[in-house]
């Protein structure tokens, strides 16, 4: 199989789809690989390392996407990207659709196979693709809230783990999944009063136990949330729908019960958000206030750490990578059930069952597409 990887071109996106050593596996499994150059440069990967992996190095992204079969990215693709995109292409990458009608549309429009890294799924209910992100996104949400904390960049002016005989902050983490669970470490290892909420009491009998002492753990209801926010320092949105567009927990109105000052940080703002009033916003300019509360999301915040973010990411996708040459996709997905899942669009026909929700789509059984009872 060919394949191609273009450089990322949304903004303070400095993640690369393939590391070298990715790419040398791919290249001894006899596929070619074309790459965009300076692809890697923003991990710390120059041009010559691929060329020792048996990458050609291309100079536009216009050539990756002219010649690939299948095009690995990190984000989905933007408006520059869109025409590129053809019939049967496979495009592998984080998509998000239920939170992007347009980019939905343009996918179905051009005909593409888009696998997405965020809903391949494995019998457990671990996603392995976004299992890794959802990590760094956690310890990250707290390393940002607490600098957006501080007086002179607009919050309370807070010491998170506070000093003997001052109260340390309150972080309020709404969801209690990989990205919770991550930033709870982060926040309890800095000494901070740390309450996480969720509706699964499994889970957060499970976190009552591995967390210590200064995590507490709430069951969730709109009631309980109202009364969290009232004395929280920072908010952590930390809630995922595989596939679907994040349910909205804080409305514009409960801005009234937070104090002006505390920072939101909302992971969830690629699926929507659980924030009624947060948008997404850039590296480059990641926060804005509204009735005084500081909003921070920044949709691709692991792409703020790309040398860590890559390595992890690609330690996971790599392996899904090298099914999908050596099989195509059909197969790889018909024999791997977690990869399956992965399929959200097929050639114009919606397949994964939370973005036709989100837009009042038909969904189409995969299996008619990977037996070979529907040609595509």
């Amino acid at each position: 199989m060919l394949i191609g990887v273009p450089k990322e071109i949304r903004p303070d996106e400095y993640r690369v789809a393939l590391t070298p050593a990715g790419a040398e596996m791919l290249s001894q499994g006899g596929h070619d690989i074309v790459m965009e150059r300076d692809a890697g440069l923003g991990s710390g990967f120059t041009d010559g390392f691929y060329a020792e992996a048996g990458v050609q190095l291309l100079d536009t992204a216009e050539e990756v996407w002219a010649r690939a079969e299948m095009i690995m990215k990190v984000k989905e693709p933007i408006n520059l990207e869109l025409p590129h995109m053809r019939a049967g292409q496979v495009i592998f990458t984080y998509f998000h659709f239920a939170a992007d009608d347009s980019l939905t549309r343009a996918c179905l429009e051009a005909g593409v196979v888009a696998i997405a890294y965020e809903t391949v799924k494995l019998s457990t209910g671990e996603l392995p693709l976004l299992k890794p992100m959802s990590e760094v996104a956690g310890r990250m949400a707290v390393q940002e809230g607490a600098k957006y904390l501080e007086k002179p960049q607009g919050g309370l002016g807070v010491l998170l783990g506070g000093v003997p005989g001052v109260l340390p902050g309150k972080v309020l983490i709404l969801g209690g999944g990989i990205v919770g669970t991550n930033a709870a470490k982060m926040a309890a290892g800095l000494g901070a009063r740390v309450h996480i909420m969720d509706i699964d009491l499994e889970r957060l009998r499970y976190l009552d136990d591995i967390m210590p002492a200064n995590v507490q753990v709430l069951f969730s209801t709109p009631y309980a949330i109202r009364k969290q926010v009232q004395d929280a320092d920072l908010i952590i949105g930390a809630v995922l729908i595989p596939g679907a567009k994040t349910p909205r927990l804080i409305n514009r109105e409960d801005l009234a019960l937070i104090r002006p000052g505390t920072v939101i940080v909302d992971v969830a703002v690629d699926q929507g958000g659980c924030v009624e009033t947060i948008r997404p916003t850039t590296h480059r300019d990641p926060v804005y206030v509204v009735d005084g509360v500081m909003h921070y999301g920044v949709a691709n915040m692991p792409g703020g750490v790309p040398r860590t973010s890559t390595l992890a990411l690609t330690n996971s996708t790599l392996p899904y990578a090298l099914a999908l040459a050596e099989k195509g996709w059909q197969q790889a997905c018909f024999e791997d059930s977690a990869l399956k899942l992965g399929l959200n669009l097929i050639q114009g026909h919606v397949i994964c069952r939370g973005v036709a929700e989100a837009f009042g789509m038909e969904c189409l059984d995969v299996n008619d597409f990977l037996t070979g009872s529907t040609q595509v």
